[in-house]
């Protein structure tokens, strides 16, 4: 349990110890500066420890705010704060340099609390300040100041704030307008019933299967009940991460687990609607492959674009500066957020067209709108890139290293080489590399060996491309190249072979290494490093994988290669998944929620 320690004489009538003991804090009182000190010491070494004047007056949730975010190791509101973890001891050695006169800082109010985040500030140490909004937190000096005080606490409705807050700030349009007013309040219902952000996750991912296996059926029906529960899957889906922000649920697993349900949720309903279609004599798995290598490949972009310039130094870049320009007229702020076709939009889309068309045209509008939408994201992203003048950092290009999950083939051929290309060769390489296996991939059939001879230059494009570290200004389209490069090769051959069970067998090969993308970006974001070296080579790397699927077609048959990708795929999704379980189930990485990305 969480201990808080209030300093100060206690004020009579004051609510502080109630509501302290309602957010879940073991509460002491001290003194004086020494007593804080002992009680601090004496508190549990694991948990988090809090020190709050106890002539605070302010907002439950301003409390809530400041001292139970777990997402950061100090924390303070006017009057309290807080410390987790290692922080602790950064938090007493500040404690020891205070004495009862305030250590030497001048401030407004004699309090304990604020004294330490000055004195911390000071020291270059960073403290998280959450927005409070109209939100009251405050140590008054007199007791005019402390009716005045609790006049402004009143005058606010927290729990509206609290509500409103619940909401990510930033979202499409379809989510901000169609789910988002009513979902935020079933989030209150859950948090009331002891429901954790996790549990909605679970359900949301359940209903999603449910919906998928509705859609495998077929039938109108069918259909219909797909679409109501695809969109009953998303409303649980923002549910969860109000949950989250309504009650500061936050975890490493729950991060996990919002982020990879959704992919897991979107790419098993594209498999059931190509089981429902072929029930009724249409085979699109072609269709359902390309929509999931698409949607993956969209993804990429996002993640390494967004870790290239994660640190950058400078942004003067024009391009920036006209998105900014558009993003402060209200119009243009939803318009191009529904260009890009983000996850509400697109689910909704996904739902009625199940409900009242085909699973084929379903794809076919389904490939179009993120055709467009990759489109006009990569080619702002381009235009930005070549027009800012900013200094990548070590981390960016480990991070890009990271996703471009080189394996030991080209990472030995580039050891070899040792020396890198200039400049905008890097990504240029990159994509003809990956477009000379696809295209031998798609010309040739079963038999031919001209795939391996794309795969061996993919193999060399590869080491090319990540000899030297990925800091140019394009560098960040090398990961997604990859993705397009493996990925394609994959769906090429698997359509070559027309055989039953091909294509669902690569559609399960591709989910598995997308998941293990999908794994290191996660990994990355939480500051948890990319996944085990060992994991890497024991799947092969992105060119590894590759070169053996070309292989396999060359000397099999087309029945014997629809096997060979089964094992395959089985293969790899058990190692990522174990590995992936066990790290996120153990991980010692801060608490985060996924807040990123709409797509």
């Amino acid at each position: 349990m969480p201990t808080a320690i209030v300093t100060g004489q206690p004020v009579p009538g004051s609510s502080l110890e109630g509501d302290l003991r309602s957010l879940g804090f073991d509460v002491r009182m001290a003194a004086d500066t020494a007593e804080a000190r002992t009680l601090i010491a004496a508190a549990p070494a694991d948990g988090r420890v809090a020190l709050v004047d106890a002539r605070f007056v302010g907002h439950p949730h301003a409390l809530r705010l400041g001292l139970t975010d777990p997402r950061f190791p100090l924390a303070a509101v006017p009057g309290a704060v807080t410390a987790q973890g290692a922080a602790r001891q950064t938090l007493s050695r500040a404690l020891e340099g205070q004495d009862e006169t305030g250590g030497g800082t001048a401030v407004a109010v004699d309090s304990l609390p604020d004294r330490l985040v000055t004195a911390l500030d000071a020291d270059g140490t960073p403290v998280h300040r959450p927005e409070l909004g109209s939100l009251v937190a405050a140590v008054p000096a007199d007791p005019q100041a402390r009716n005045e005080a609790r006049q402004a606490v009143l005058a606010v409705d927290e729990e509206d704030v609290r509500l409103k807050s619940a909401v990510k700030s930033r979202d499409g349009f379809f989510t901000t307008f169609c789910i988002s007013p009513y979902s935020r309040y079933l989030a209150r219902w859950c948090a009331r019933r002891g429901l954790t952000p996790n549990q909605v996750t679970t359900a949301s991912l359940l209903t999603a299967l449910i919906a998928a296996g509705c859609a495998a059926t077929g039938t109108r029906p069918g259909f219909i009940a797909a679409g109501v529960l695809l969109i009953a899957s998303f409303v649980l889906d923002c549910t969860d991460g109000q949950l989250a922000r309504y009650s500061l649920q936050y975890s490493t697993l729950g991060a996990w687990l919002d982020a990879t349900f959704d992919r897991a949720k979107e790419y098993a309903y594209y498999a059931g609607l190509a089981l429902g279609a072929a029930r009724g004599g249409d085979d699109v798995w072609v269709l359902a492959l390309g929509a999931m290598i698409l949607q993956t490949c969209r993804h990429v972009v996002d993640f390494s674009f967004n870790e290239a310039n994660h640190d950058a130094t400078a942004n003067t870049s024009p391009t920036a500066a006209l998105s900014d320009k558009l993003d402060s007229v209200g119009w243009t702020v939803w318009v191009r957020r529904m260009i890009v076709l983000p996850i509400g939009e697109r689910w909704a889309m996904i739902a009625v067209l199940t409900a009242v068309t085909t699973p084929r045209i379903t794809f076919y509008v389904l490939l179009i709108g993120c055709a467009l939408a990759a489109t006009y994201t990569t080619a702002g992203r381009v235009l930005r890139s070549l027009t800012r003048k900013a200094r990548r950092t070590d981390r960016a290009a480990r991070a890009l290293a990271d996703l471009a999950d080189t394996g030991p083939l080209a990472g030995a051929l580039a050891r070899v080489l040792k020396r890198g290309l200039p400049g905008l060769a890097v990504p240029a390489v990159a994509f003809l590399g990956g477009a000379a296996v696809v295209a031998c991939s798609a010309l040739t059939g079963f038999g031919s060996w001209l795939p391996v001879v794309g795969a061996l230059v993919h193999v060399l494009t590869s080491a090319l491309a990540t000899a030297r570290p990925l800091k140019g200004s394009l560098d960040w389209l090398v990961p997604p190249f990859f993705r397009a490069a493996e990925y394609g090769t994959v769906l090429a051959l698997a359509a070559r072979a027309d055989v039953h069970g091909a294509l669902p067998a690569a559609f399960g090969l591709v989910a598995a290494v997308a998941y293990h993308h999908y794994d290191t970006v996660y990994r990355i974001r939480g500051d948890a490093g990319a996944p085990p070296a060992w994991l890497v080579r024991a799947i092969g790397g992105q060119e590894g994988r590759t070169l053996l699927v070309t292989v396999l077609a060359a000397l099999l048959t087309a029945s014997q290669f629809t096997v060979a990708l089964t094992v395959i795929a089985v293969c790899v999704a058990l190692l990522v998944l174990v590995e992936s379980i066990r790290f996120w189930v153990s991980a010692g990485a801060p608490a985060v929620h996924d807040e990123g990305e709409t797509a």
